[in-house]
């Protein structure tokens, strides 16, 4: 499947396209994957470690980047391509993840702000 016409040198080793390896070009060169495919990995270059992905295609992305290509924001952070993190009030959201795009966390009843740190008008104090 990825030997180039001509078959191999004189040593065994076969002459194999450039998305193809190994001595016989029988597994995807690195930066490609599912082979016998062998598609070009497609990692988002300010979200990946670098262009180099497993088998069936997953990026290897920096901590605070997720996604088959490293090109979206992990859960707990926000605003692609910074990926900032979310810092959602403990005390004043439900969770820890906020809203992928603008940041904004998941607040409690009577809890208000981007990261649920204050109190709707007419209400005090945080829930416990």
């Amino acid at each position: 499947v990825g030997t180039l016409p001509g078959g191999c040198d004189a040593a065994g080793r076969c002459f194999c396209k450039p998305e193809f390896d190994g001595p016989h070009c029988d597994r995807c060169s690195p930066g490609h994957h599912s082979y016998p495919h062998c598609y070009a990995c497609s990692c988002d270059s300010r979200g990946s470690v670098d262009n180099d992905c497993s088998p069936a295609g997953q990026c290897r992305c920096h901590a605070n980047f997720g996604g088959h290509t490293c090109s979206q924001c992990a859960l707990g952070f926000y605003g692609y391509p910074s990926c900032t993190p979310c810092q959602c009030s403990r005390e004043g959201s439900l969770h820890s993840t906020c809203d992928q795009d603008t940041g904004q966390c998941s607040c409690r009843p009577k809890v208000t702000g981007l990261r649920c740190d204050a109190c709707v008008p007419g209400a005090y104090g945080f829930p416990h």
